[in-house]
């Protein structure tokens, strides 16, 4: 439904950039679908209040049952692949979404079963933006989780993954990067001269916890000062935490990790010691967040250290649940009771293992990806129309009564 902010700003501006369109990659299905449905619902909304004010609305491609687009991207069997698009895009508003972590997917080399990588994500989205960039008026990239995200710095002789990846996009004719949490959202400084646009999920965590906590009564969702704190896994995770924690008025804390930089495990320096710093804990409901949870070694430790300083409830908030050692290890933590709650976001593949737990919250922003993709090929600028600083102070005033 639109609110009454977005009536006015879509009235004032009912011109489209150009007709909408979006691509939702097989990776990433479902949360395309459901953007799309939401689009769908708030321009029919749209055309039935206006279409007496302005009755030409009904030509600006407004009333369509859906905007997307079918693709393929099939492979030989040498593993060798195409981008295909199935229907005409020309001089239309291309919006492509794609999630790069979904290690469900797989294909077959020499007969050999293979599961696809975030290169081999990757690989396929530039292919469809290859196949569009002749005919399409504007081409905008959603990737949720950034590509190579956790390589966004140069400390040796390194790679610079990431910052390589949107110089590359850019000079196929990309013009809008829109991402979600991105690991150091500096990275952007590779491409000063195009759009990047970096969201944060903070109020959907907030409200689906008070809503799932509040119907199950489980723990008080007054989120005030004295009984509620936020902490941040490690000092990479202050930022986001200072944000939420300042914006709706609770305190915060932290861990400090001391690493090994003389060894590499897994891709990373190991942690050697940790210590928290910040308010006594006891008796408050503690929201750990961060922003990946891959091996899940700094979240759990950090929720093993909140319990033994008798945090009443500790709920594990994080924007993309990877699990990359399995998520046997956290079904077994919370059985022991290290944590009570965990949410992460629609924005990439969970297994169905993680779905079936009675204890896991999914953080929908199928609804957000739609406003944003909507906002946008209104050619307005989506500030105007969702503003987390905004969503979040009044889902706080409500929360208070």
């Amino acid at each position: 439904m639109l609110n009454d902010q977005e009536k006015q700003y879509f009235f004032k501006n009912r011109t489209l950039l150009a007709p909408l369109k979006i691509v939702a990659m097989d990776n990433c299905r479902e949360l395309g679908e459901k953007a799309d449905k939401h689009i769908v619902a708030l321009r029919k909304q749209y055309l039935a209040d206006h279409l007496e004010d302005d009755p030409t609305i009904a030509s600006r491609d407004y009333d369509r049952d859906t905007y997307l687009v079918r693709t393929e991207c099939p492979r030989f069997g040498s593993g060798e692949a195409k981008g295909m698009i199935l229907e005409s895009v020309r001089g239309c508003d291309l919006f492509i979404i794609s999630d790069v972590t979904n290690s469900s997917m797989s294909f077959k080399i020499n007969g050999r079963t293979h599961y696809m990588s975030p290169d081999d994500h990757y690989q396929d989205l530039k292919r469809i933006v290859a196949t569009a960039r002749s005919s399409a008026h504007r081409i905008s990239v959603i990737m949720p989780f950034l590509y190579q995200s956790r390589q966004h710095k140069r400390v040796h002789r390194e790679s610079l993954d990431c910052a390589m990846a949107l110089e590359e996009l850019s000079s196929m004719g990309v013009e809008n990067i829109i991402t979600f949490d991105a690991h150091d959202p500096t990275v952007q400084n590779a491409i000063p001269l195009h759009d990047f646009d970096n969201y944060s999920p903070d109020y959907h965590f907030l409200k689906v916890l008070l809503q799932k906590l509040g119907e199950k009564n489980l723990v008080d969702t007054k989120l005030h000062r004295d009984d509620f704190l936020i902490v941040s896994p490690d000092e990479g995770s202050m930022k986001r935490g200072v944000f939420l924690a300042n914006t709706v008025g609770v305190d915060l804390g932290m861990f400090y990790k001391r690493r090994d930089y003389t060894v590499i495990e897994d891709g990373v320096n190991p942690i050697v010691a940790s210590e928290y710093l910040g308010p006594d804990p006891t008796g408050k409901t503690v929201l750990i967040l961060d922003d990946i949870i891959s091996t899940g070694f700094n979240i759990l430790e950090a929720a093993k250290e909140m319990r033994r300083k008798n945090a009443a409830c500790i709920i594990i908030c994080c924007t993309f649940g990877l699990f990359v050692t399995g998520f046997e290890k956290y079904i077994k933590a919370h059985d022991e009771g290290i944590f009570d709650y965990m949410v992460t976001t629609n924005l990439n593949y969970r297994a169905p293992i993680v779905l079936e737990q009675p204890w896991y919250f999914e953080a929908d922003l199928s609804g957000y990806v739609g406003k944003i993709i909507n906002t946008m090929n209104h050619n307005i600028a989506v500030s105007t129309v969702v503003s987390p600083i905004g969503l979040l102070q009044d889902l706080v005033k409500k929360a208070e009564g």
